[in-house]
């Protein structure tokens, strides 16, 4: 049998840490972090990176490796997860990648499109666009290079505006064009699951786990990195609230408060993503977790692997 990816995906604040930990410790495998901001290192109460006690229960992989101003994409996290792979499964036949970054999750389990990587100077250029014209001067800017995916695109989302832009300059053709969306085999299986909470209670644990992060430090956090504000790896829910409070441009209630919403907001864009994927895995949150998800994967775990090296 090929060796075993096992996802636990699903909106932010669904519970995938401590599920994925618990399937881990279970397997005696590691985890691979799928989550875009919880690359980056000095912001863990902002991206709800997992706590010291978490990382020590189970190792795990692309937590804070990045500092704040690097780039990075989810076509290098497939190729450094890919590269990574071989030696997990070596050792373990199977490994379990957590997150709910879904372009990140999409490009180990299904292929990305090839598309060039982007210079500094055209990454510089475009971040210049947005800082001096925003969300208007990239839609004007998509526009004449890629009317296609504009027509289509999230206007109120300047990560992906900005990323079509660079890359439409880079390749030297419409970002559209390149998008092909062909699915690559892989020389492994996947298991996905998602915690099926209701609409309620996963808003209502969204609010929650925004109180313990303002009470954590989120404010002193986004403080220490607010010379830094413009960086795209600070331009997330969560940070962009309190920045607008630290300018005053919204009082101290209305920043938790607009938190809590984006939040919110985010996690059914989430949702909406994941309803494209039959293969998803519901899980009853009334009932354990680990029984419900160790039922689907006892069956498809391959015979453990001879010889453990050390990775």
């Amino acid at each position: 049998m090929k060796p075993l990816l096992i996802v636990v995906t699903g909106p932010t604040g669904s519970g995938k840490t401590s599920l994925a930990i618990e399937i881990a410790q279970t397997l005696h495998c590691d985890i691979i972090s799928a989550d875009s901001r919880q690359l980056f290192r000095d912001i863990p109460i902002g991206t709800a990176a997992p706590s010291p006690e978490e990382l020590a229960a189970a190792r795990h992989h692309f937590i804070g490796t990045l500092a704040l101003d690097e780039y990075y994409s989810a076509a290098r996290f497939e190729e450094d997860v890919m590269a990574l792979l071989p030696r997990l499964f070596q050792r373990d036949g199977c490994a379990v990648m957590c997150g709910g970054s879904m372009m990140y999750v999409d490009a180990v389990c299904r292929g990305i499109d090839e598309l060039p990587t982007v210079s500094p100077q055209v990454r510089a250029d475009t971040l210049a666009l947005y800082q001096r014209d925003g969300l208007e001067g990239l839609r004007a800017t998509l526009r004449n290079l890629d009317p296609e995916y504009l027509a289509g695109a999230d206007l109120s989302n300047p990560r992906r505006l900005i990323h079509a832009i660079e890359i439409s300059i880079e390749a030297g053709v419409p970002y559209s064009s390149l998008r092909v969306g062909a699915v690559r085999e892989r020389p492994f299986r996947t298991l996905k699951f998602i915690i099926d909470h209701p609409r309620e209670v996963l808003f209502s644990r969204i609010n929650t786990r925004v109180d313990r992060m303002m009470a954590d430090g989120l404010l002193d956090e986004a403080r220490k990195v607010y010379p830094m504000r413009s960086l795209n790896s600070l331009n997330t829910v969560g940070f962009k609230e309190m920045f607008a409070y630290l300018d005053g441009e919204m009082d101290y209630d209305t920043a938790v408060a607009r938190i809590k919403k984006n939040t919110r907001v985010y996690a059914k864009k989430q949702l909406t993503w994941l309803k494209r994927d039959p293969s998803v895995i519901h899980l009853d949150p009334s009932h354990p977790l680990l029984p419900q998800a160790m039922a689907q994967i006892g069956p498809a775990m391959p015979s453990p692997p001879t010889d453990r090296p050390e990775i």
